[in-house]
């Protein structure tokens, strides 16, 4: 009777390990795009300043400064990692619009405002990139241990969900540089 007692033990206690792993897994998860989360939202602040001081040299630009505005609002209102992905990747090309106007004019691009700026936004798309990475590395994790023996029972008695992956396909990124001499 106490071998069937300490068979029972084991297998609660082996369920108990899985299920707290799985748990923890899905929190560091979690945690990580909150930190992709506060990445995105320092990056839709400078967004206004940035248009207000090319806005100053160029105001004929009406419709950069319109695209700009409408990607960094569907930015803001992306509900999953999903969206976020395909709404950053419109942001990212009207900035780059943006950056394009600024280009025509020496006096904006020799502006300590608009250098700041564009210098505050650089390295806030490097923290971009640096907190998905993360994100996407507890993903793969936690979606990888949910597929595990004996964790794939558990998540599927506990109804655990897979996490979405945080990607920013930009075109340019699966282009193959074409190489001419």
């Amino acid at each position: 009777m106490s071998f069937i007692i300490w068979i029972i033990l084991v297998i609660v206690a082996l369920i108990i390990f899985a299920y707290n792993n799985l748990v923890s897994l899905k929190n560091k998860t979690k945690t990580a795009w909150a930190d992709i989360d506060v990445q995105l939202k320092r990056r839709h602040n400078l967004i206004p300043s940035l248009i207000e001081t090319v806005k100053g040299y160029a105001s004929h630009e009406r419709g950069v400064f319109e695209k700009v505005t409408e990607a960094r609002t569907k930015a803001l209102g992306a509900k999953n990692p999903k969206e976020a992905g395909g709404a950053e990747k419109n942001l990212s090309e009207s900035i780059k619009t943006l950056f394009a106007v600024a280009e025509n004019y020496p006096q904006l691009k020799a502006s300590e405002n608009f250098r700041k700026l564009q210098q505050d936004l650089t390295d806030t798309e490097d923290k971009i990139q640096s907190a998905r990475r993360f994100y996407n590395g507890n993903v793969r994790d936690f979606n990888t241990r949910q597929e595990q023996f004996p964790y794939n029972l558990i998540a599927k008695i506990f109804s655990f969900k897979k996490a979405e992956f945080f990607e920013i396909e930009v075109a340019e990124e699966r282009e193959v540089p074409e190489a001419k001499f």
